[in-house]
């Protein structure tokens, strides 16, 4: 019962409260580019995209953590989540400074996000481990495909992007030394394929 409470109150910090980085964002410092409209409307729907990857970083974390009996292992996947909220408050800063909004279905994709941690961690936990495995190989190709479309110039956002790359790949080293299964190719590839819909969708929403 109290992971569940703490998974739920998560969940309201996630979607309703401003996040708040324990670490300073890597753009710290540096000065907003001057882009023309569509550079700073192409950096915020990315951006957009990349925040809405942080808010299912935080569910599928939080289902699992709720979920596993190894304490070993809930403490690993709350650090985790911890980063994945500087990443968070890191792309919401982003977001703002573009003058740019969240994604409006950010309830759904939590939700998602949610019950797919919170049905792979139910299998096993090595099953959960491969789970992130895999979400975080894709999240970290997307990453490397904004760095490819981001404005040159726009060195705030491609600093934070190029950070959340290097994390997202450590996260799934470190899930696979842990013993994370290989996920069946036809459950990639049906991750691949929610991970399109999700991202073309909040490009816009």
């Amino acid at each position: 019962m109290d992971s569940l409470l703490t998974a739920a109150d998560g969940a309201l910090r996630t979607l309703f409260a401003k996040p708040r980085a324990t670490e300073r964002t890597p753009a710290h410092g540096m000065a907003e580019a001057e882009l023309d409209a569509a550079q700073k409307k192409l950096a915020g729907a990315l951006m957009r995209v990349n925040h809405v990857g942080e808010v299912c970083a935080q569910a599928l974390y939080s289902a699992q953590a709720a979920v596993t009996r190894d304490p070993q292992l809930r403490a690993h996947l709350q650090t985790a989540a911890q980063e994945e909220m500087d990443h968070l408050a890191w792309t919401q800063q982003r977001l703002d400074a573009l003058g740019a909004r969240p994604s409006l279905l950010n309830p759904l994709w939590f939700a998602g996000a949610f019950a797919l941690g919170l049905a792979t961690a139910k299998i096993s936990d090595r099953a959960s481990l491969g789970f992130v495995v895999e979400t975080e190989n894709q999240v970290a190709a997307h990453l490397q495909s904004h760095l490819e479309r981001l404005p040159e110039q726009d060195k705030a956002s491609r600093a934070v992007v190029a950070r959340m790359k290097e994390d997202e790949e450590r996260h799934a080293a470190q899930a696979r030394a842990s013993g994370a299964l290989t996920l069946p190719a036809p459950a990639r590839a049906a991750m691949r394929a929610a991970a399109k819909v999700m991202t073309t969708t909040a490009h816009y929403l």
